[in-house]
């Protein structure tokens, strides 16, 4: 007897059975836009590129001495930061913890100008947070390493969709190279690309420069890409039947499927964990608008950037920022504290490392910008003595744009004091 013959929509029902834990609505699917408009004509931060003459550590000549211990003057800290951003940016909102308990909070102007429907800043505001993203995409992808038993320099290849080309130095990339901008892809190229199809293309045309820094947003976009197949929610070799004809629409699926487990694992795994709910990779009505400096045209949305998961796009607050850091580098909840440190001392997801009298930081820049210079930028430290601290601004800083990294950095350790020999 001979079987009947399938329609196009049940032949794509049936291929997408090989896919789990996420729900995959053939009208959602097929409404999906791969490359949006409104990620083509922006520009990111370039990591530590955009500060190539700083030492990456240490900034201070030796080990403090021994018997001096030295401590942060929080006072002198945080005015330092008012002085550097009142009146030099459109607003700013800045909280700093200790052992997750705030020990000061700075908020500054217009989250959204009177113009623009006028919203002050507080640490519950959100704005796109830029390349912090890439700090809860590498906690995502440790922690789904280390429960699948994957060492974080095995090799990415097999984790690949198997129908991409592979080019050369491909089968020796590592996760550790995508989490430490090491790969190598896409080298010598000032790109804030990271859509499937361009990451999709760089894979193509592989590395002559493996193990080198360049920082590319794709680096974490492979990640979400490499998380569903690690996590075996799509197979390595899924595709659909020939029926469906050209790869792109492989491509459609796969980065819908790749976008949905990526946005429902850390939603799960990474902020829940840290009592955080509610982030996402769209621009909301309540979030923060971006502006240039000195303000002077209404304020910008940067739009849906769900495409740009990964290594950008999540909207968060301040305090969200905070609760994440916290559980993850303390509670045990997201990963062992041991893991998370482990985490921080490979260098996975920030951008410096950096010896203080006090002890090491760790901190990730974020920056995105429109043509026009409008712009929302973001940091994050984990600082010495279990603090942290987290800044956003919607705006360049002054007329020059000073880099939000360097201020902050320096403003802590100008503020770092020596007090009474610990035997003394």
């Amino acid at each position: 007897m001979t079987e009947p013959k399938r329609t196009d929509d049940e032949e794509l029902a049936a291929a997408l059975k090989r896919i789990h834990g996420v729900d995959v609505p053939v009208a959602k699917l097929l409404a999906h836009e791969m490359r949006p408009a409104n990620v083509e004509r922006v520009s990111s931060d370039r990591g530590r590129l955009d500060l190539p003459d700083s030492p990456e550590r240490p900034l201070f000549p030796g080990p403090p001495t021994p018997v001096v211990r030295y401590v942060l003057d929080v006072d002198g800290f945080v005015q330092a930061l008012e002085s550097a951003l009142n009146v030099e940016v459109a607003g700013y909102s800045m909280r700093l913890n200790d052992y997750g308990q705030t020990i000061r909070t700075l908020d500054y102007n217009w989250a959204k100008e009177p113009k623009d429907g006028g919203e002050g800043w507080t640490p519950d505001v959100r704005m796109h947070v830029a390349s912090l993203s890439k700090q809860m995409t590498a906690i995502a992808m440790t922690r789904t390493l280390d429960r699948a038993g994957v060492p974080y320099d095995a090799k990415i290849i097999d984790f690949l969709p198997a129908y991409w080309s592979k080019g050369p130095n491909v089968d020796e990339i590592t996760f550790a190279n995508l989490m430490t901008h090491t790969s190598g892809l896409d080298y010598g190229v000032s790109s804030s690309a990271s859509d499937f199809e361009f990451m999709k293309a760089q894979i193509a045309a592989g590395t002559t420069h493996l193990g080198q820094y360049w920082y590319q947003n794709m680096n974490f976009g492979l990640c979400r890409v490499l998380l569903a197949t690690v996590n075996e929610n799509i197979p390595v070799d899924f595709s659909l039947p020939p029926l469906f004809g050209l790869n792109w629409f492989n491509d459609l699926v796969w980065d819908f499927i790749t976008l949905s487990v990526y946005q429902l694992y850390v939603a799960d795994e990474v902020f829940a964990p840290s009592g955080v709910h509610g982030p996402t990779l769209t621009h909301e009505p309540a979030d923060a608008l971006a502006y240039s400096f000195p303000v002077s045209v209404p304020g910008w949305n940067s739009g849906n950037l769900t495409t740009m998961a990964g290594g950008a796009g999540w909207h968060m607050a301040v305090d969200e920022v905070l609760a994440v850091m916290g559980t993850f580098r303390r509670s045990g909840t997201i990963m062992s504290t041991a893991q998370a440190q482990s985490m921080l001392d490979a260098g996975f997801g920030v951008d410096w490392t950096a010896s203080t009298p006090m002890g090491t930081y760790y901190a990730k820049n974020g920056m995105w910008d429109d043509s026009a210079g409008q712009m929302e930028q973001a940091v994050l430290f984990y600082l010495p003595d279990e603090m942290e601290l987290v800044l956003l601004v919607n705006s360049p800083v002054g007329p020059r744009g000073e880099f939000l990294y360097s201020l902050v950095a320096n403003a802590f350790t100008s503020n770092i004091v020596a007090v009474s020999p610990i035997n003394a």
